[in-house]
């Protein structure tokens, strides 16, 4: 389970590359929604907040966060997660801070490029001769003139 805010914990990113807790924001609001009296008195959902620009990743990892076109992610660079799922506060922290991990860790993968290939010799061959028969059925449903 990730740390908890306010304590000495990270949050893992990769061997490499960790989150202090002091850098995420995290508040306790009331959820939206069904739920009765739970919803309405207790403060369960999760308002997790995370400065890019003022945070302690490698640079690399910045700028791949903020080329990313995410709903999540301000355009002053700070990315909101609100977590609401669980009827638990512990449970909707524990899932905000999975979702940056997620978050994070998806933009560190570099897409692999693209080598554009051929279309083989027999595979032009096949389609076109398909085409020709397809053509060919055809013809033979048009009426008969003499």
């Amino acid at each position: 389970m990730p740390g908890r805010a306010g304590r000495d914990n990270v949050l893992e990113i990769s061997n490499t590359v960790s989150i202090a807790d002091d850098e995420i924001e995290i508040n306790a609001i009331r959820a939206q929604g069904a739920g009765g009296q739970n919803v309405n008195k207790v403060a369960s959902a999760i308002h997790l907040r995370f400065d890019i620009h003022a945070s302690s990743l490698p640079d690399a990892y910045k700028q791949r966060l903020l080329a990313r076109q995410d709903q999540r992610i301000s355009k002053e660079g700070i990315i909101i997660i609100k977590a609401q799922q669980f009827r638990s506060q512990e449970q909707n922290r524990a899932d905000a801070l999975t979702r940056l991990q997620e978050l994070i860790k998806a933009a560190t993968t570099v897409a692999k490029k693209r080598r554009p290939t051929r279309k083989t010799r027999s595979s032009i061959k096949r389609r076109l001769e398909g085409k020709n028969k397809r053509a060919e059925i055809k013809s033979l449903r048009k009426k008969v003139i003499e």
